[in-house]
């Protein structure tokens, strides 16, 4: 009774400090890699845990041996809850994802250690997840307060610690398997879908039949249009050429050669003013030249160098627009000489004119005896129309002399 009533009081005091909340237990992992167990080395039970692990599923097991009874045995399993904790990860030797603190049954006396306060606070304090596993199912002790999970037995806090790798294995085939059956239905879905979604489009024929009609229309347009643009092109340059006259081509000439005169005259006389000004300032400041510090005698001579420098810039640049416009002038020239009736006269052909000097363009314009002009290339002719549109005989050649030589060539 003395001993119930100490646990009682003990517990009252533990829990008034909130060490058996359950707010700050923490799960326990679900698949641990390694699990520490704080248990005496030579009983029974750490061989049901280890045999229990090993059928449900094997990890990394760290016994950290204690006595679990009598005088010390606080302390060890104090410095062994200390100890786990205190392992880095990583280090050399693992840090358990889980602790199992594990006893088996015995008497109240026997299990003491487990209900001092000194251990309560270790088991509390431990920041790796704690199963309590001391005695059996009707045994309490207050560690099974303050641990984050209390197990019946050893065996039941293997259980705890582990899942069992049959039926993960069993419920990851199931899982593969439904995926498996939800792709399949997936594709299948989608494929009936695209199936549904194809049926209601049109055929390849039905997309091109407009644009192949249009490309139809546009060959069969091809043609007109063609004829169409060289007809328009045709009276455009007609048009043009209409307008475009020998006459008004030498005007052209005549105008632009003027102005070109115009611009060197003019050239001629800016250039002569602006000499006249500089010798005038020149013959007015020589006077002065004597006073004048050796400063402004600089001045005056870059001055005069810049004048020199302009002037020749002004020659260069007349120059250049000389030859420029007489490139033009030439071009102009060119074009008129391709355009007038002269050209054509120099290949062999003859321009009839009538009488008041009007070029005949028909031959029904001519009736007998009327009076022509024929201009070839290098003179004019007089001439008179026969009948039926024939010239007048001339007188015929009399025969040459058998004693004279004939005027035909020997083809050897």
């Amino acid at each position: 009774g003395a001993l119930m009533a100490l646990i009682e009081e003990r517990k009252r005091k533990l829990a008034a400090e909130g060490l058996f909340d359950a707010g700050r237990k923490r799960p326990l992992p679900f698949m641990p890699r390694v699990v520490g167990v704080v248990t005496s080395p030579t009983g029974a039970v750490i061989r049901d845990i280890l045999h229990r692990i090993a059928d449900r599923f094997p990890v990394h097991v760290i016994v950290w041996p204690v006595r679990v009874q009598g005088d010390g045995a606080c302390e060890e399993i104090v410095a062994a809850i200390e100890g786990f904790n205190a392992l880095q990860p990583g280090g050399s030797i693992p840090r358990p994802d889980v602790l199992i603190v594990a006893r088996g049954g015995g008497s109240l006396e026997d299990l003491w250690c487990f209900n001092d306060e000194a251990m309560v606070r270790a088991a509390a304090a431990s920041a790796i997840p704690l199963i309590s596993a001391v005695g059996h199912e009707t045994d309490w002790t207050l560690i099974d307060h303050a641990a984050d999970q209390r197990a019946p037995t050893p065996t039941g806090a293997a259980e705890m610690a582990v899942p069992v790798k049959a039926d993960l294995e069993a419920q990851l085939a199931s899982l593969a398997a439904r995926l498996k059956g939800a792709a399949a239905r997936q594709m299948d879905n989608r494929r009936q879908t695209l199936r549904s979604l194809a049926r209601a489009l049109p055929s390849l024929d039905q997309l091109l039949a407009l644009p192949r009609r249009r490309f139809d229309e546009a060959a069969a347009g091809l043609g007109r249009g063609l004829q169409m643009n060289t007809a328009n092109k045709r009276r455009s340059f007609e048009r043009n050429a209409a307008h475009l006259r020998p006459e008004l081509l030498t005007a052209r000439i005549v105008d632009r050669r003027q102005r070109v005169l115009d611009a060197v005259n003019r050239a001629e006389r800016i250039v002569e003013r602006k000499v006249q000004r500089g010798a005038q300032r020149i013959s007015s400041a020589d006077a002065s030249l004597r006073v004048l510090p050796s400063r402004l005698i600089g001045q005056i001579h870059r001055a005069s160098d810049r004048v020199s420098s302009l002037g020749r810039r002004g020659d260069a640049a007349i120059a250049a627009d000389l030859r420029r416009m007489k490139s033009a002038l030439a071009a102009q020239d060119r074009v008129l000489q391709s355009l007038s009736h002269h050209s054509v006269l120099q290949r062999g052909f003859a321009l009839v004119r009538d009488a008041a000097g009007e070029p005949v363009k028909q031959a029904a314009a001519v009736h007998p005896g009327m009076a022509l002009s024929l201009e070839f290339a290098d003179g004019r002719i007089a001439a008179v129309a026969g009948e039926d549109g024939t010239a007048p005989q001339s007188p015929k050649k009399r025969p040459a002399r058998s004693g004279e030589p004939t005027k035909q060539g020997s083809l050897f």
